[in-house]
């Protein structure tokens, strides 16, 4: 079921990004009174197709989704089955004024990041349960730990500007430490405030880890409570008398601050009964269970146990949201932020102070469609947002084939006051085709080291 629910999360995903990036090429070619002859959503053989509107328009889902396009009205159309008719020629695209040419291009991009700030915008409205930034105690030696920052802290600022959420101050620190800058904290502390300066040069390595980079700044999210999630039935949890919800306090008398501590505890103890203390209601009980050996055995030989029980940490969050007016404010300086990020994460892997193996392909982003699904609407729709944003400013850069590398040519035309020759056009388009095969490839194998790595 959850490989089904990953599938249709991210053909969900993909369609509606898709479709409303080529819904701004579209409009905005109809608005300029360009004939478009195809809106495709996906590449290869038709799955379904239909006709609509004064001009026919043929509107197509194809078999392979990863893609659509707009066709257009265009005399440089090679594949035209019949010469364009005089009286269709004003309405081609390659008749147009530079400036209108140039709105179609762009018209794509813009619709993705408009669509972006409104689904920003919607769950500010809304109001989303974040994750307060409380950090846990920071390692000995950690920059967190010269900066004078001690387990409670709540973050309240980054350099001057307020941040609600843990997420926020994820961004704000992952973007600096790869510049390499020292950050001014605002703390919160005893209800005082304090600023403290955190050092991050070499902090967080050119090639981002999987788990949470602000490892490396020695910050991590304080604990909250570890809460028994669903059973498995007729596992070891079930047959000890635990019970959903259940909050699960200590293991043998040891105290459980996080998830992974019980996950450990019960992981090292296939075959021997363990004590785990839960609170239920107001009462406090201790359950005997013992784990049963699972799967493949540890690299040492012992056995692996396990009980039968999701387990989910619950820390502490706060409800932010916005009014209507705020909330679109919100919206649009989200997807500034998150385009200007990526941005300055690709211009880092091309000089070279970040790994290109942080480059994700269709397979981690049906992953996470398949993950935020899961997790509930608010989850999902914030992954649309981002990859809607990534899917925005992919296509604005400066390579031929996509957005942006027609949007140069059109600055070298404005320039030159002529278009570039055919020849030089053909060689600048191979040459952009062989790089976006490249960046795909470069993708496609990053997926399968995360997919298959240990």
């Amino acid at each position: 079921m959850s490989l089904l629910q990953t599938v249709l999360a991210f053909l969900v995903a993909l369609t509606l990004l898709i479709f409303v990036h080529e819904l701004g090429h579209f409009a905005v070619a109809r608005w300029c009174g360009v004939k478009v002859l195809r809106f495709s959503i996906g590449f290869g053989p038709a799955l379904w197709t239909r006709r609509f509107g004064a001009d026919r328009t043929e509107w197509v889902v194809a078999a392979i989704p990863l893609g659509g396009y707009v066709q257009m009205l265009d005399e440089r159309d090679r594949d035209a089955a019949e010469p364009i008719a005089d009286a269709d020629l004003p309405r081609a695209f390659s008749r147009q004024p530079l400036a209108q040419r140039s709105m179609i291009v762009a018209a794509g991009p813009i619709a993705n990041f408009l669509l972006a700030i409104a689904l920003y915008a919607a769950l500010a409205w809304g109001g989303t349960e974040q994750p307060v930034p409380v950090v846990d105690t920071p390692p000995a030696g950690s920059a967190a730990a010269a900066a004078g920052i001690a387990e409670g802290d709540t973050i309240r600022a980054v350099d001057g500007a307020p941040l609600q959420s843990w997420n926020q101050l994820r961004l704000k620190l992952i973007d600096a430490s790869l510049a390499g800058s020292p950050v001014r904290l605002t703390v919160e502390r005893g209800g005082q405030r304090l600023d403290l300066v955190l050092p991050t040069r070499g902090a967080i390595a050119a090639e981002l880890p999987e788990r949470d980079p602000l490892h490396f700044l020695g910050l991590s999210l304080a604990p909250g409570q570890v809460i028994i999630g669903s059973l498995v039935a007729g596992e070891a949890a079930i047959e000890a008398g635990l019970l959903a919800g259940d909050r699960v306090l200590s293991v043998n008398g040891e105290p459980i601050r996080r998830a992974r501590d019980l996950i450990e505890r019960v992981r090292d103890s296939a075959g021997t009964p363990i004590s785990i203390a839960v609170a239920r209601g107001v009462d406090e009980i201790t359950l005997r269970v013992t784990p049963v050996a699972h799967g493949a055995p540890a690299p040492d030989g012992r056995a692996r146990g396990r009980i039968g029980a999701m387990l989910q940490d619950r820390v502490r969050t706060e409800t932010v949201q916005a009014g209507p007016v705020d909330s679109v404010v919100q919206g649009v300086e989200r997807t500034w932020e998150m385009s200007a990020f990526s941005v300055r994460m690709l211009g880092r892997m091309l000089t070279g102070d970040l790994s290109v193996r942080n480059l994700s392909g269709p397979v981690t982003i049906a992953d996470m469609a398949g993950q935020t699904a899961r997790s509930g609407l608010e989850s999902y729709i914030g992954f649309l947002a981002l990859i809607s944003v990534s899917l925005g400013v992919l296509n604005l850069l400066p390579i031929p084939i996509l957005d942006g590398g027609h949007l140069v040519y059109y600055a070298v035309e404005a320039i030159r006051r002529r278009p570039l020759s055919d020849h030089v056009m053909a060689l600048t388009q191979k040459a952009g085709l062989l790089l976006v095969v490249l960046m795909m490839a470069i993708a496609l194998f990053n997926d399968f080291v995360r997919l298959l790595g240990p």
